[in-house]
């Protein structure tokens, strides 16, 4: 089933905590979910894609109970941090989101990504039916192949799960908090590895 985020509403949940939550569905659309470290940086990335309609941060691969970011902070609670994309295959295929997602990582890092170390913040591909599991490997299987790479490629492939929406204040962040962003990105080694690797 393809699960389509048309709206995005703000609402107040439990201790004044701003979260948002998918409200509207259409078929027409489908969905992909990656886990490329920081979700600050892989969300800003997706929506600047043509055909992308939305992509929003969130967390996947833990339970719902620890699906808060002080949690999930620890690196103990199985969890992600994650962007699903919502986009129009009429205009970008699932091949060219995942070529996207490679641009934006450094597939050889076990331990996190860039400055940004735990679990929670390991790379992945989450699929979501056989098609795109299908597609991600043969992509994998290419960027190993290229030897693009010294060190072996790490990011796993694994079956999509639930995905929890990640706190409001999170949502857009490169647009909300340009400077903060645009700091935190180079500060963090991602931006000079992109451009040196990638070009």
């Amino acid at each position: 089933m393809k699960y389509i985020i048309i709206l995005l509403v703000i609402l107040l949940v439990g201790c004044g905590t701003m979260k948002t939550e998918i409200t509207k569905v259409d078929k027409s659309l489908d969905k992909a979910t990656f886990a490329g470290g920081c979700f600050w940086c892989m969300e800003a990335a997706f929506e600047n894609v043509n055909g992308v309609k939305i992509a929003v941060s969130g967390y996947t691969g833990g339970s719902k109970e620890d699906a808060v970011y002080e949690k999930i902070g620890t690196g103990t609670t199985g969890h992600y941090e994650s962007v699903q994309v919502i986009f129009d295959p009429k205009v970008v295929s699932y091949s060219e989101l995942v070529e996207t997602f490679w641009r934006q990582i450094d597939p050889t890092d076990s331990e996190g990504q860039f400055a940004d170390k735990g679990s929670q913040y390991k790379t992945a591909i989450f699929y979501h039916n056989a098609s795109q599991k299908k597609i991600a490997e043969e992509s994998k299987k290419r960027l190993e192949d290229s030897k693009k790479f010294d060190k072996p490629i790490v990011t796993q492939i694994l079956q999509a799960k639930e995905f929890y929406l990640a706190e409001e204040y999170h949502q857009d962040y490169a647009q909300k908090r340009v400077v903060q962003y645009k700091l935190y990105e180079s500060g963090s080694g991602r931006k000079d590895f992109k451009e040196e690797v990638w070009k």
